[in-house]
């Protein structure tokens, strides 16, 4: 079965997380299929970029988001709608 989860980077204490799609059977620091995005918890506000064209395409086939990433999109989706409502 195919997952959409984060994969911790970054130094001690300075977490960083790439959005990646992978084998859900394979460790969180394992090799992965394709990297979607990178969030970071650490800039006020949090930073996110999720290709969403690449994330529905992996979703169409079946790979499952966990709950965090779901919520990650969640907030992608309603900044991208925001930033669209104030452009018109």
């Amino acid at each position: 079965m195919v997952s959409i989860r984060l994969m911790r980077m970054g130094a001690k204490k300075r977490p960083f997380y790439r959005v990646i799609v992978t084998d859900s059977r394979s460790p969180r620091e394992s090799k992965y299929k394709e990297s979607l995005g990178y969030y970071n918890p650490l800039k006020e506000p949090a930073e996110i970029k999720i290709d969403l064209d690449r994330l529905s395409y992996w979703l169409e086939r079946g790979a499952q988001a966990s709950e965090t990433v779901q919520s990650l999109i969640k907030q992608v989706a309603k900044r991208s709608h925001h930033s669209n409502n104030i452009k018109t």
